[in-house]
């Protein structure tokens, strides 16, 4: 019986419609439980020069407050341990937390808050990246990749461009907030449910504040809503604190933050900033880059110095370039860490190399598809990363070939420059951009996963992992998995609560590897099972498994006292990265793919439509078409709107002004493409992952870049042949500028570029 490539509804679809669905906030409340929140930084950096508590401790409800004084250990980190979970001396980003607040109730923790007396020196703060560069307060250490001779490809080039991409942040915008209730045991044991994506490492870093060893910490996850990174390091913070409360006043603690709190407190994605030079030749062949990467990490490492790793690695994206200098450099600000975001600084890698082709395009009045095109990694030839990975397995040209088809690009870039002849109202523009992402974690030792399946008297299975579901669809996934290996319906198989006490030592839900890592695990599980299983089936039915009734063969292996459950492991092999020389092969395979997309802009407002997308993606042989289908089509929403309408706006001292939906802006149904095509190519040569698939959980998010080319591509026919100039992201207030700046004398705006269908930079 075969599950694998079918569409098996999300294990949880019923219960997210019907409301049966179960998230922290909706576990009852235990007798006694306090309610826990915390009074944080109201500045952006200063120096603590007094905290008086003594009128918040009189607040009738309040039961404790607890500063860094309290805690074992204060300071932590998931790469370098720089962070201060409670402010000392020093507050370094509005969102801080100095005091944790344990009530009866939430009006005691408001009436708390107003009542702490804190006398704050400020110091001044950073909050751009060219400000920590004049001052070298980077974080961690200064990263290369280097190939070949870029000096002598400079002096030999027969063209060079400079120029600087600069991208903002964004915002997780995750349905349910940072959330955590932490229970006491006996013994100083502790039970923490933790909407995280690394439930591992909310149990180390507890057990490390507290004191604990970490065997006297549990910590489950049954599902989160949404999480999209932002749950892979920063739900430590909430459920630390909660499990400061409970374990010091031995009743349980439930912390949930609210919307605005949630996006003041919080990191998102990093901003960058890119400064490159690029050689090329006179057909767009690019013959060598320089590349200096730095990103705003905020106020502590996080996962800062892992984020600008990967953005080295993917600022090639599906190019080859003989000679390349890459540099990354993390730069400290005073804004809350920046962390994990899909994609994983991966885009902003990306979308560099993407804006340099668009400015290669205009510069020699060439079609920047076949610019492109010209560019791709290769078979035999070309077909090496600037950090010496081979790119196997290479289905690059093939979609492009393919997408040219059946977007049909060529008719539709003629029909663009004929509209923007005639229309004094709107523009319009049409671009293609690809996708090439790596998948595995950039971290050896991460790479690892463990599974537990367990089958009962009945035939029906228990799995657990240490993945955590966040609406991606991964439960559903090893569940189809586990199935197809035993042979049975998927209905008999459950995924359980994910939960450390079953699974240790375990990596996030992250890298886009979680089914493949915690599905290989399962698939381990249930091959050691199955051999068990087999051996009765042919020394007490003489035939193969298959051919017993599964309750029939699952009974009489009981009464046989042969073990029906079974741990799997599963290591990826064949990655190997050294981060100091810039030199291996950080993943086992590429996800790849393109996407052609088509833009209107109000002239008047800078307003912009998507017209029309057309994806086409390399996703070897799906597990679940219908999930995968949903991965793409919300990575590349999700990656319009980084790219477009996701803008965080602070006031001068630093405190986030667009911290709740009124005021931050994620796509909405109308900002979708009118026509939307989604489609996979068939890859029956991809066999180094599990069951012939691929990875999409993050790939896709980066052929939304193909929307802020498009319009990129739009104001090139205004721009009077110049490479126009726009960051990311493009609002309608950014591309109003823009459009209003490429005015030419006499209040109307140029026609199309040189050569039709030209883009810019």
């Amino acid at each position: 019986m075969s599950s694998v490539g079918k569409n098996i509804p999300h294990d949880s679809a019923r219960g997210h419609v019907s409301g049966e669905s179960i998230y922290i906030d909706d576990i009852p409340p235990a007798r006694n439980e306090l309610i826990v929140d915390f009074f944080f930084s109201p500045v952006a950096h200063g120096r603590i020069r007094s905290l008086d508590l003594e009128a918040a401790r009189r607040v009738p409800g309040v039961a404790a407050l607890f500063t860094h004084k309290d805690l074992h250990h204060n300071r932590f980190g998931a790469i370098i341990q720089d962070e201060l979970l409670l402010a000392e001396d020093e507050v370094t980003f509005i969102g801080h937390p100095i005091v944790v607040i344990a009530a009866e109730h939430r009006d005691a923790i408001a009436a708390a808050k107003k009542a702490i007396v804190i006398d704050i020196e400020p110091l001044e703060p950073v909050f751009t990246i060219d400000e920590a560069k004049k001052r070298r307060d980077f974080i961690g250490p200064v990263r290369h990749i280097r190939r070949g001779d870029v000096d002598a490809a400079f002096a030999s080039a027969e063209n060079i461009l400079e120029g600087r991409w600069i991208n903002g942040g964004q915002d997780h915008f995750y349905l349910e907030s940072q959330a955590a209730i932490a229970h006491p045991g006996e013994y100083d044991q502790l039970t923490v449910h933790s909407s995280t994506q690394n439930p591992s490492e909310v149990q180390e870093v507890i057990a490390h504040l507290l004191g604990l060893p970490i065997n006297k910490v549990v910590v489950q996850t049954k599902r989160m809503g949404g999480g999209f990174g932002g749950k892979e390091c920063q739900a430590t913070h909430p459920a630390a604190m909660a499990a400061l409360v409970a374990h010091v006043t031995k009743r349980p603690a439930r912390i949930v933050y609210n919307k605005d709190d949630d996006m003041r407190v919080t990191g998102g994605r990093h901003p960058f900033q890119n400064d490159y030079k690029v050689a090329f030749r006179n057909d767009g062949t690019i013959t060598a880059l320089r590349a200096e990467l730095f990103s705003d990490g905020g106020a502590y490492a996080d996962l800062s110095t892992a984020v600008m790793a990967r953005a080295m690695t993917h600022i090639d994206n599906a190019y080859y370039i003989a000679n390349a200098d890459i540099t990354g450099t993390v730069c400290r600000t005073n804004y809350p860490p920046n962390t994990a975001f899909r994609g994983f600084g991966g885009p902003q890698g990306a979308i560099t190399i993407e804006n340099i082709l668009e400015e290669i395009a205009v510069h020699l009045g060439l079609d920047p598809f076949d610019v492109r095109k010209r560019n791709l990694y290769g078979f035999e030839d070309r077909n090496t990363t600037p950090y010496r990975q081979v790119v196997r397995n290479n289905m690059l040209p093939r979609i492009f070939d393919q997408l040219e088809k059946t977007s049909d690009y060529r008719a539709r870039v003629a029909d663009v420059a004929a509209f923007n002849r005639k229309s004094e109202t709107h523009l319009r523009g049409i671009a293609c951009t690809a996708v090439k992402f790596g998948i595995s974690f950039n971290t050896k030792f991460l790479n690892q996963a463990n599974a537990l399946v367990n089958v009962y008297l009945d035939g029906s299975v228990q799995v657990s992992t240490g993945a955590t579901e966040m609406g991606q669809g991964v439960n559903t996934k090893i569940k189809q998995l586990v199935a197809e290996e035993l042979g049975i319906d998927p209905e008999m198989v459950i995924l359980m609560i994910t939960s450390t006490e079953k699974n240790n030592n375990t990596s996030a839900t992250a890298a886009s590897s979680a089914a493949d890592m915690n599905g290989g695990a399962a698939i381990d599980a249930c091959v050691r099972i199955r051999e068990r299983m087999e051996n009765v089936a042919r020394e007490h039915f003489r035939c193969s498994f298959h051919e017993v009734p599964w309750t029939k063969l699952v009974k009489k292996c009981y009464l046989e006292r042969v073990s029906l459950g079974e741990r799997g492991f599963y290591s990826t092999k064949g990655i190997d990265w050294d981060a100091d020389s810039g030199v291996g092969s950080p993943f086992l395979y590429f996800t790849q793919g393109a996407a052609v997309s088509e833009v209107e802009i109000d002239r008047f407002t800078g307003h912009m439509t998507i017209l029309r997308s057309d994806l086409l993606m390399d996703i070897g042989k799906s597990i679940n078409p219908g999930i995968d289908r949903g991965q793409i089509t919300g990575a590349f929403v999700q990656g319009t709107g980084w790219l477009t309408n996701e803008e965080l706006r602070y006031a001068p001292g630093g405190e986030l002004l667009s911290h709740s939906p009124t005021t931050y802006k994620i796509p909405n149904i109308g900002d979708l493409p009118a026509i939307f095509h989604v489609d996979t190519i068939v890859n029956e040569e991809n066999t180094v992952n599990i069951r012939g698939s691929k990875a999409v959980g993050e790939p896709p998010l980066l052929l939304g870049i193909s929307v802020f080319m498009a319009i990129k591509n739009a104001l090139s026919y205004v721009s009077g042949g110049r490479i126009p100039k726009i960051n990311a992201p493009a609002t309608g207030e950014e591309i109003l500028m823009r459009l209003t700046a490429a005015q030419v004398p006499g209040g109307r705006t140029a026609g199309a570029p040189a050569v039709l269908g030209a883009a810019a930079g």
